[in-house]
């Protein structure tokens, strides 16, 4: 099979070089430019830029119709792909990942990333309960004490402490 398949493609190669020298011996004629003046150098230099203009032209209007022959068959794949059917979403299920699984995943494996959520926070040191129950007393007992200008030193004093 091997030896079959390397035949084939050897002859392949060969009909395709002998269609290149057969289109090109067609298109192009050999250059004959022994013995010509400079007027009739000139001549043929202005006919081989009107031919090649020429072969230009060709080349971009093929491209271009292959251009839109390309879009209107991607135009009508879709349309193939809209027509068969619709498509189902399928169910998403809620995954439970860490946040540095998370960035390995997105970032891939090449970076190595370790997000600590906790280190950016501010440390808040908790106040002592006991401040909270001295302030929280029963405001009927501190009434009388706290009447008079007396009062109001021992209220300034203690904002002090």
């Amino acid at each position: 099979m091997l030896a079959k398949a390397s035949e084939d493609l050897e002859r392949e190669i060969k009909e395709t070089e002998e269609e290149k020298a057969r289109t090109l011996s067609e298109k192009v004629p050999p250059l004959q430019c022994h013995g010509l003046s400079l007027q009739e150098l000139q001549q043929l230099c202005v006919k081989l830029h009107k031919q090649i203009d020429v072969v230009d032209e060709e080349r971009y209007n093929i491209e271009v119709k292959v251009k839109k022959n390309d879009l209107e068959l991607d135009a009508l794949n879709q349309k193939i792909f809209d027509l068969k059917g619709k498509f189902k979403r399928p169910n998403l299920r809620r995954v439970r990942i860490s946040a540095d699984a998370m960035l390995k995943a997105l970032l891939g494996s090449a970076q190595k990333v370790s997000l600590d959520l906790r280190a950016n926070l501010k440390s808040v040191k908790k106040e002592d309960e006991k401040e909270k129950a001295v302030e929280v007393t029963d405001w009927r007992k501190n009434i009388e004490a706290m009447s008079g200008m007396e009062g109001r030193k021992k209220k300034f004093d203690t904002s002090n402490a």
